[in-house]
């Protein structure tokens, strides 16, 4: 194989952590993990396999002891019961002891992950799935204890191609991590493979449906965008990219290399279009069919691949060939890619089945067509389907063709929280759903506001005339409460990317469930749809129809201890319980922590959003300290890996001093504008006190210099807003309050007048309502009062929200 196609690698273990005697080799490759290797052959592997990379693990402390009928292996965390004899239930066993508790959990072999309350994996497509469907086990379980069962997978040969294994042998990784949930993906990553960065333009909206555009007509699409103030970053073009109606000879027209110039009579001239409207692209393959002979690429790879031109012979395709995925990749790839697409959508549906025991095509074509697209020092990049667990090493996954329903919403949240317990954790549904269903304006706008808070923002739909998810399509109401959230995915494009970044450093997907940070009786079984997107924002998708009457969705939601602020209406909420949130069509339960600091832009179109931007908005929720360190880089080249990149500090100090400061950027601060204005949003201040001249006492200065910021109190949302413009780099920022700044309590009865007003009940309802929550005393005399009214279940509750939710 090319160099280029070889991945880098580091499978032979640390000879200290090994324990070999006859059939037998146990490797300590962590306190945590483990590695149980019976050959009857008495030959163990110690090449890479399709799963597993690296092995070079440091020497880890254990003891070992020997008796006449077993070995005893014992680490802080693990202790190994072995017999020494072919593993069975009775011979090898191991105790998992929980750092976190008292606890400890058992396997045994033959033991299976399902047997143990596993969390689930993911899967490798939703193709026709209405609503929920089972999926794969993933590490993480309430017995504190996960499998890898690696006997299988094919090994990585010298020159990068796979082979399968000469001997046969039983090899399972043993993760044994109690609650450490984010300890148990920390090892899994540095065995598989880190989660790459990927390029910033991926983070923003992607426009995606399976129609016959053309040129004209995809650019009129893209100007309406443009007219509606809807930005995009990622153009995909469907299948219809290229020619599709062949001679019945050749098969059908599902597999397609060569542009339909009836429709894009100049591929090249399109793709500069888009790419200086700031666009990417993507195109969609079905390579199963092999290269015809009609295909421009054809006398090339027939050529090179020893097939008679004359005989108009197919050259099939064959992922157990290395000579052919190399000539596919360099002949049929590569013009494209010369012309101007950025990256290839594999769009594989043809079964797990090649010419090579145990190789899946799938798995083949997301290899190599993200290492070969890595080789112009750009940063790799597919978009495929999920092939087994490593999978995670070639984003960006295409979780296939979901159908549109409203159990087909219900279920991606929770799906996707659970990819991240096999280290998945950049999946693309297709949002809004793309085939089959109904029209349901609440369903699409749901799906939309799941999507601004997944790992990839892509609409999607089929090829038919009504269905697809063009704002403008849908109810006026709906479509302006669509295009803000859109907006709003590019907005947060300076939090996106420190994510990113944060996956591939510190191993920890963007999407996390709660309870990687809490017990699990307290989170999952509670709200199992809820999740953290990042390190600031708990998110609880509405996945229901609006009830009617009230015109609110409700949503069980749970929230750890400390206060919570709603990212989008600033209600403050007391935690540690369950609530139940009520939320109209214009938001979701979306909850930031007090002391959170969440990054933002208001540079949100189409040709700024692969830079860093020139103005930043950021917003602090006070109460407690926080702090939040930015990341930045080129955005698109591999440089990350040496630490090419700038990080930016803010500080929230609020339990000695009330301050903020956004410290000097530090690193390679030629990556970013010489020049920044930032608007910073210091959430739920109560500055009425100091209104009549508010910059008298909120001191704001960039150090060493003249500049001095504007400041305004929005009472209503009771945010402090500091405005400074032209800031440069070299110098420390700093905002101070008054010393006496307190946080603000939610204006109840505003907040409840606000949601009579839009319901749709009785005025005399209204009215009684109001009346109680205005006279009502405490909490609990106006739910009393309430009760008496005999209301219905969820009017009261909605009401209890807003009563009790900040005591």
């Amino acid at each position: 194989m090319n160099k280029e196609l070889n991945i880098a690698r580091h499978p032979v273990s640390e000879p200290g952590n090994i324990i070999c005697q006859g059939n037998y080799r146990i490797t300590i490759l962590t306190k945590r993990l483990i590695r149980f290797e019976y050959s009857s052959e008495q030959v163990f592997e110690d090449r890479a396999t399709q799963v597993v990379l690296n092995r070079d693990f440091p020497k880890v402390d254990f003891s070992l002891k020997k008796t006449a009928d077993r070995i005893e292996i014992e680490t802080d965390f693990l202790h190994v019961y072995y017999d020494g004899k072919e593993p069975s239930a009775e011979g090898l066993r191991v105790e998992i002891k929980d750092s976190r508790s008292s606890h400890i959990g058992h396997w045994y072999y033959g033991k299976e992950p399902g047997m143990a309350g596993n969390f689930g994996g993911t899967i490798r497509t939703l193709d026709e799935v209405n609503g929920s469907c089972p999926i794969d086990a993933g590490l993480l379980s309430k017995d504190g204890w996960g499998i890898l069962d690696d006997s299988a997978s094919l090994v990585i040969t010298e020159d990068g191609w796979v082979a399968v294994r000469e001997h046969s042998e039983s090899d399972i990784y043993l993760f044994g991590y109690g609650s450490d949930y984010k300890g148990c993906l920390h090892d899994f990553y540095a065995l598989t493979g880190k989660t790459p960065m990927l390029p910033r333009f991926v983070l923003g909206n992607w426009w995606s449906r399976y129609y016959e555009y053309s040129e004209e007509s995809y650019k009129a699409l893209l100007e309406r965008f443009d007219q509606e103030d809807i930005p995009f970053s990622v153009a995909v073009i469907d299948m219809d990219w290229h020619i599709v109606d062949v001679d019945p000879r050749y098969g059908s027209g599902w597999t397609g290399f060569t542009w339909n110039k009836e429709l894009f009579p100049d591929p090249k001239r399109f793709l500069k279009h888009l790419h200086d409207r700031g666009m990417k692209t993507t195109l969609n393959l079905h390579p199963a069919d092999g290269i015809r002979a009609y295909e421009d690429c054809y006398e090339d790879i027939a050529e090179k691949m020893g097939v008679d031109i004359s005989s108009q012979e197919t050259v099939e395709f064959d992922a157990a060939n290395a000579k052919f995925i190399e000539n596919y990749l360099e002949c049929v790839c590569h013009p494209h890619e010369k012309d101007g697409v950025d990256f290839w959508w594999i769009d594989w549906q043809q079964g797990t089945k090649t010419g090579l025991k145990g190789l899946d095509p799938l798995w083949i074509l997301n290899h190599f067509h993200y290492l070969d697209s890595g080789r112009t020092g750009l940063r790799p990049l597919t978009f495929s389907r999920y092939a087994g667990p490593g999978s995670h090493r070639y984003p960006i996954g295409f979780s296939g063709d979901t159908v549109i329903t409203w159990e087909s919403l219900q279920f991606q949240p929770y799906f996707t929280a659970t990819a991240s317990n096999i280290g998945y954790g950049w999946w693309s549904h297709d949002i809004g759903g793309h085939t089959h269903g109904y029209k349901d304006d609440q369903l699409e706008c749901r799906w939309y506001q799941f999507g601004v808070f997944s790992p990839i923002m892509r609409l999607h739909s089929e090829k038919n005339e009504f269905n697809g998810k063009e704002p403008w399509r849908f109810r006026k109401d709906i479509s302006e409460i669509m295009k803000r959230f859109l907006r709003l995915r590019h907005e947060l494009m300076p939090y996106l990317y420190t994510m990113n970044y944060r996956a591939y450093k510190n191993d920890e997907p963007i999407i996390q469930p709660l309870y990687y940070n809490l017990k699990w009786d307290q989170a999952f079984e509670k709200a199992p749809n809820e999740y953290f997107f990042g390190t600031e924002m708990i998110v609880n998708p509405v996945t229901s129809k609006c009830i009617e009457g009230i015109n609110v969705a409700g949503t069980t939601t749970y929230l750890p201890e400390g206060r919570f602020y709603d990212f989008f209406t600033d209600m403050i909420y007391t935690g540690g319980r369950t609530i139940d949130c009520y939320r109209t069509l214009e938001s979701i339960p979306l909850f930031v922590p007090e002391g959170s600091i969440i990054p933002m832009t208001d540079r949100r179109g189409t040709k700024e959003v692969s830079s860093n931007p020139d103005s930043l908005i950021i917003h602090v929720y006070v109460g407690k300290d926080g702090s939040f360190t930015m990341y930045e880089d080129d955005n698109e080249s591999m440089n990350y890996v040496n630490g090419d990149a700038v990080f930016t500090e803010f500080i929230m100090k609020w339990s000695d001093e009330k301050s903020f400061c956004i410290k000097a950027p530090t690193g390679n601060i030629s990556l970013i504008p010489e020049k920044r204005d930032y608007r910073v949003i210091i959430h739920g201040v109560d500055m009425t006190a100091y209104m009549e001249d508010i910059n008298k006492h909120v001191k704001s200065i960039q150090r060493n210099t003249s500049l001095k910021g504007e400041c305004s109190y929005n009472e209503s949302k009771n945010q402090l807003i500091v405005d400074m413009e032209g800031c440069d780099p070299d110098n420390d920022i700093l905002i101070t309050l008054p010393e006496d700044t307190g946080i603000k309590k939610n204006a109840v009865s505003d907040v409840v007048f606000e949601f009579l007003n839009q319901a749709e009940i009785s005025f005399a309802l209204k009215k009684d309502i109001y009346c109680a929550v205005e006279t009502g005393g405490s909490p609990d005399q106006i739910m009393e009062s309430l009760e008496q009214m005999n209301i219905a279940s969820d009017l009261y509750k909605a009401i209890y929200e807003i009563v009790f939710a900040y005591e």
